[in-house]
């Protein structure tokens, strides 16, 4: 079972699901030829699809086109369902920064015939995360910028009040659809500047006061 390192802590808490927002910045919802959405658009990964910062990220040999995405990652950490924004933002436990890997040519694909994301989504090492940082020991503003950068080319960089569905507005819609529970984690969405990456490259995150991570394509 995979687990999440807290900061300054010996403790690590077992993840439990991965819940994933898309088009959640309205500029990166342009750059893909997207609407920008009214609700939160979401979907799954499994957490047998966590790595860690210094691991490496295998490029699946059935894509020619595989994206970064650099995202705020929220740690649940009490059971809701059906929450307001209030009890929403309290089961907020902790930060963190990851990576949403995604094979934008398979995705294209399914999408075209209207079937699942899940193999774009899913497979193996395609969501890095952090270590996380708990929120009694970090308040969020919102004002934090999220970057990344390829081979020490910056490639995105924004701040996280573009997005266009904040953490307690995110957690509340999801609590509509499904329970969430303690260990769950929440990708928020990634702003405008994804771009392809291949075997070799070295992916480098960071969220201002928060967390950073960096891992290599093989």
């Amino acid at each position: 079972m995979k687990s999440i390192t807290i900061k300054n802590s010996l403790k690590k808490i077992p993840v439990g699901k991965i819940v994933c927002v898309g088009r959640n910045y309205a500029e990166h919802a342009r750059e893909l030829g997207n609407e920008i959405p009214e609700k939160p658009v979401i979907f799954l990964k499994p957490s047998s699809a966590i790595i860690y910062s210094g691991d490496k990220i295998i490029h699946p040999p059935y894509s020619n086109d595989m994206h970064h995405e650099v995202e705020l990652v929220l740690l649940i950490g009490k059971t809701i369902k059906n929450a307001d924004t209030d009890r929403a933002e309290e089961a907020i436990e902790g930060y963190g920064v990851g990576l949403d890997m995604t094979l934008r040519d398979v995705q294209s694909e399914l999408k075209k015939k209207g079937h699942p994301w899940t193999i774009a989504k899913g497979f193996d090492t395609s969501a890095v995360i952090s270590d996380f940082i708990l929120k009694k020991d970090y308040k969020l503003t919102l004002n934090e910028e999220i970057s990344l950068s390829v081979n020490g080319i910056t490639k995105q960089k924004d701040l996280l009040n573009k997005m266009i569905f904040k953490p307690p507005h995110i957690v509340a819609y999801i609590s509509s659809l499904m329970t969430l529970e303690k260990g769950d984690l929440i990708f928020t969405g990634t702003p405008k500047g994804v771009s392809k990456v291949v075997p070799g490259d070295l992916i480098a995150a960071k969220l201002t006061g928060v967390a950073k991570l960096n891992c290599r394509v093989v």
